[in-house]
């Protein structure tokens, strides 16, 4: 049968299950863009920019029912979406990037759009094709999908040339997708290994990140049983829930919050789950890990790179941790967790007062807005985060109650994730409420994505952290320079911003209207409009990650750099 290229792309993305694809479409892709409007099954998206549609595909992942799948134009196209598809790459989310290509066959150099796009992406995606002919579109598209999927998760890349994607050629059939393939097996010997240390362990802590998501019964069974506090990382915070009693929060030691430095502070083995023991959620590696460390991940590429791991285990956490757990039940009785609960639910409440005792000075303390958020929310409602201080804030003063309610960027750590990721999640899951929390200077990268939003009809509100500032590095600033350079914002406008976007606007001046504001914002949005929301927010408390993650980097400086630094800071103090 001869069929379009495009036509063969279309039927196969339609057989691995994909919703929505986002981008622009231009002079390559426009047959594709054709199918897709065809499709039954399958909603083009138009984006106001490709990074923000990476952000999207990222966060339609990240629910967990359809893999986020990107079709945009070559060169620029795909420059646009790389911070989109790095972030995809370094959290490990799965991702079909489907890019149009110049003509293979037209003998012209210098073509619109020519450029090597695989070398540029191969730093960032697990694959690249670059299909040859009518007879590899739709295999390419399965095989693509398989390595997304599989293994640790990630982006894959796909050229279709412009003669293959627009023009017919001769295909023998159109196969089915084979969703079927072989479980890799988990080494049980070494379960039991890690059992037996887990049982003979006086006070046993699990460390969890986005691995874990899938094993979120196993894994409360086992830290109940064990009385082992859980911690996570800032992507595990949707991997435990918030609201359970052994629940302390992102990391332990000094950066952590006090429920999970204390809770942790006798830790004499820990098994961590589905972490690469990374930057951010080891407070900049100056997490205490114990000696004894038993580490499960599906990617073995991860085990003793910062930490050593007395047993590393390879395998998905989902098959991992039910035979863990039936080892463990074997091989100790359960034990109490009165004590540890309670003092991790004593400190929480100190920590709480700590913050509601802070004066905001008329602005909005952080704390009374998460507080009254919490409850005035779903239950399995969806937070989204961008990059900034706001990120570390809902870290520490925000419970996440269950699994794929908490996303952000994480390795990557691109700013302007929160706005298209608030999209993409609510495109996945029209029936949850989704609510995105930005700062002030990632709303200015991809603010005008809220135009995306309210064409398609979404109801989802964005609250605008607003201080004028970069704040998360102006206050890296600010400890050892007593400066703020190139940290400070412009104000923006924000209700001109709502205005232009055809969004619902409120502003949030003060910790007295914040119940008021709240409720009216998540009111607008069940009516079905994309709500923002002007927080004049409160930052003048440091997060105990942004205190802890200065000193421990100023400790791993040189004598003669700490002197350097410490001299430099007191001095300005003095003098300004």
């Amino acid at each position: 049968m001869k069929k379009s290229g495009a036509a063969l792309a279309r039927y196969a993305l339609e057989q691995i299950g994909v919703t929505h694809t986002f981008g622009i479409p231009g002079v390559h892709n426009t047959e594709l863009y054709d199918e897709l409007n065809a499709s039954e099954s399958i909603q083009p998206v138009l984006v106001a920019h490709e990074g923000g549609g990476a952000f999207m595909a990222d966060a339609v992942s990240r629910m967990g029912k359809s893999i986020g799948t990107m079709v945009i134009v070559p060169a620029a196209g795909v420059t646009h979406a790389a911070s989109g598809i790095g972030e995809a790459g370094l959290d490990g989310i799965p991702m079909l990037v489907i890019s149009g290509g110049i003509h293979s066959e037209s003998g012209h150099q210098f073509q619109l759009h020519d450029m090597d796009q695989h070398t540029l992406l191969s730093p960032i995606t697990k694959a690249t094709f670059r299909i040859e002919s009518h007879q590899e579109v739709i295999p390419t598209i399965y095989e693509a999908y398989r390595i997304a999927t599989q293994g640790e998760p990630g982006p894959v890349f796909i050229e279709l040339p412009y003669n293959i994607g627009n023009f017919l050629g001769e295909v023998e059939g159109m196969p089915a997708f084979d969703s079927h393939s072989a479980a890799a097996q988990v080494d049980k010997t070494l379960l039991k290994q890690a059992a037996e240390m887990l049982a003979t362990a006086q006070n046993p802590g699990i460390f969890v990140g986005w691995g874990a998501l899938d094993a979120i019964d196993s894994l409360t069974a086992l830290a109940e049983h064990l009385s082992a506090p859980v911690c996570t990382t800032l992507q595990g915070l949707s991997a435990f829930p918030g609201n359970h009693p052994l629940h302390t929060g992102m990391g332990f030691g000094a950066y952590a919050v006090p429920a999970a430095e204390a809770a942790f502070a006798e830790c004499d083995c820990l098994l961590a789950i589905g972490t690469r023991f990374a930057e951010i959620p080891t407070g900049s590696y100056s997490m205490p890990v114990p000696d004894n460390l038993i580490h499960i991940d599906i990617n073995p590429a991860v085990f003793n790179a910062n930490f050593p791991a007395k047993i590393a285990i390879q395998g998905d956490a989902k098959k991992a941790l039910p035979s863990l757990l039936e080892f463990v039940t074997a091989a100790t009785a359960k034990r109490d967790t009165t004590a540890l609960t309670a003092l991790i639910a004593q400190q929480k409440k100190r920590y709480e007062d700590e913050w509601l005792a802070h004066k905001s000075n008329g602005r909005v303390n952080p704390k009374v807005f998460f507080n009254a958020l919490r409850a005035a929310i779903e239950d399995d409602a969806i937070l989204v985060a961008d990059d900034g201080n706001h990120t570390f804030l809902m870290a520490e003063l925000m419970p996440v109650h269950g699994q794929r309610q908490f996303i952000s960027p994480s390795d990557f750590n691109a700013m302007g994730y929160c706005i298209p990721a608030v999209i993409g999640a609510k495109l996945a899951e029209p029936n949850r409420q989704v609510i995105g929390v930005v700062g002030d200077g990632a709303l200015k990268m991809t603010g005008l994505e809220l135009s995306t939003g309210s064409h398609l009809g979404l109801g989802a509100v964005v609250f605008v952290f607003n201080d004028g500032e970069l704040s998360q590095i102006a206050q890296a600033q600010q400890i050892p320079y007593n400066r703020k350079t190139c940290t400070v914002l412009k104000p923006l406008k924000i209700s001109a911003l709502a205005e232009a976007t055809d969004c619902k606007f409120f502003a949030l001046e003060n910790n007295q209207a914040v119940e008021q504001v709240i409720a009216s914002a998540l009111q607008a949005a069940a009516d079905g409009h994309m709500v923002v929301v002007d927080v004049h927010i409160d930052y003048s408390k440091r997060t105990r990650f942004t205190q802890g993650v200065v000193k421990s980097t100023l400790k791993r400086f040189a004598p003669r750099d700490k002197l350097r630094a410490i001299s430099r800071a007191l001095v300005r103090k003095v003098t300004g």
